[in-house]
Formats: structure tokens, sequence, C-alpha cells
């Protein structure tokens, strides 16, 4: 059997593969440019497989994701690797190291590459959950607003539902694949219930996102009314203080105009009496604004 591993090869580099194993022009095409969904399809005895490695950065707190593709045939395997994921190099030492797994041919090493990538699943998980955990804190601890973080995360979470979800089907599909091994088919369900493990607590994480979301929002939208409510109080308060003034201004203003023909002006009690009406406006009104509530 033949392994032959490449990382991110360009035309030119793939053509002698091609010749040599006789691979399918569309497989081979997906396996140059990448970009692909995970996928198991048959070209007559070959299988080309695609999967949607993962990892989780402590230091950004996101998830990258990688691509890898393997040609599976008679007596030969080809992987093709676009990322920093997996190390394929661990996993062909890992088969080395156990030669009854490499009895099994191109399948047992099919097998080892999607075990590996579907392993490092697990810490992605964790790393996601994490991230929930602290985004739930943010929120209901009535901190800074979390929508930014909570949308980052749900395109992750999406991401990676993408890159999970079609491995139960194809560990279905390899399972009943005629050179799968009774003992094989045994490892290769091992993958799958992982897999769809994986998916089911996935699939939380995306509800739970949200729920989060929709509790983020309704504070944001409480916290917009109680603003706009707050500013309503003030702007009552200013205008009712505004009218306690204006009301005696305008008696003030209207008996310093010192007309000729003005005859409270000779009045002995003509200002205390001007005073007076000044002064009651003025209780008359602060009573009334209060009495409403807006002073």
């Amino acid at each position: 059997m033949v392994w032959i591993g490449m990382s991110a090869p360009g035309p030119g580099e793939f053509d002698a593969v091609t010749r040599l194993f006789r691979l399918h022009p569309l497989a081979v095409e997906d396996a140059i440019h990448a970009h692909q969904r995970p996928k198991l399809e048959s070209y007559g005895d070959t299988l080309f497989c695609v999967l949607r490695p993962a990892r989780y950065l402590e230091v950004t707190e996101t998830v990258e994701f990688g691509e890898v593709h393997v040609f599976c045939g008679p007596g030969f395997v080809i992987t093709v690797r676009h990322g920093e994921m997996p190390d394929l190099a661990q996993v062909r030492a890992g088969c080395e190291d156990h030669p009854a797994v490499l009895e099994g041919g191109p399948m047992s090493v099919l097998h080892a590459v999607m075990d590996a990538v579907v392993d490092d699943y697990a810490p992605v998980a964790d790393g996601i959950e994490n991230d929930l955990d602290e985004i739930e804190d943010q929120v209901f601890s009535h901190g800074e607003d979390a929508s930014k973080r909570i949308y980052e995360l749900t395109r992750e979470v999406i991401g990676f539902q993408r890159a999970l979800a079609p491995l139960g089907e194809m560990t279905d599909r390899l399972m009943g694949h005629e050179h799968v091994s009774h003992e094989e088919r045994r490892y290769l369900r091992d993958v799958h219930d992982h897999a769809v493990r994986l998916a089911d607590r996935v699939e939380g994480f995306r509800e739970l996102l949200a729920g989060i979301l929709q509790v983020n929002l309704s504070q944001g939208a409480r916290a917009l009314a109680l603003a706009s409510h707050e500013q309503t109080v003030e702007n009552r308060k200013i205008s009712a203080w505004a009218a306690i003034i204006f009301a005696p201004t305008v008696v003030g203003t209207i008996y310093g105009m010192n007309f000729e023909n003005m005859p409270e002006l000779g009045w002995e009690w003509g200002y205390p009496l001007a005073l007076a009406v000044m002064a009651a406006i003025a209780v008359a009104l602060h009573a009334l604004f209060r009495r409403r509530g807006w002073i």
C-alpha cells in the first residue's frame, strides 16, 4: 500500500499523482482548490473524502478550520491537507506503530484520519462551551453589550456544525462499503457515535446562543426604555421649573415697562401686590406640577 501525503499542492504538482493513480478530474479539482464541504464520493473503485478539521485558539478565543482530502483506492491512499490540521504525520506514525491497523489497507488509513479529525473536535467543543459560559456571565451580570461576541460565536458554531453534520452519514456509508471488514466497522461505528454526540452537543450550543441573544436584546430594549423614561422625567422637571420661573417674570416684565397710564404704579400697595401675585403664581404652579409628579 502506498500512502502519499501532500500539503496544498498546485495543479502541476498533482499531475503526476493524477496520471499514476487515475484520479477523477472532478475530485482532483476539488482537492487542489479546496473550500469544499465535508463529503464522501465514489469514483469507480476510488473513494474521495473531504473533512473539515478544526482547532480552538486560546489566545484569540476563536475556532480555526482546515481542510483535508483523502483519496482511497486499491493499494493507495493520497491525503491532501490545506491548513495546519490535522497532524497527519502523527496519524501515520500511530498507524505504523500498530501494523495490525495497516493490515486493513487503505480503508484503515481513512478511518485513522477521520478518527483524528473527530478527536480534535472535542477540545474545540470545550473551548466554545467555555466562551458560552463567559458570555452568559457577561449578559446576566448586566455588563457591557455582548451582541458582537454572541454573533461571532454563533458564526463559529454554525461553521462547526457544517463540519460535523455530514460525518454521521459518511461513516454510515463507509460501514456499508464492501471493502470494509467487520472489525473495521466496529471502529467506524465508534467514530460515528463520537461525531453524533458532538453534533448534538453543538446543536445545544446554538440553541443556547439563540436564547442568550434574545435575553441580551431584551435587556438592551429595557435599558433603552429606561433611558427614554429617565430623559422624559428630566424634560418634565426642566419644563416645570421653566414654567414656574417664567410666570413671575411675565408679571415683572409688564410692570417694568413704566407706562404713564399704569395706575398700579401709583398705588401704595402696588409693589407688594405685584410680588404677592408673582409668589402666588409660582406656589400654585409648583403645587400643580408636584401633584402630577413632574417635580
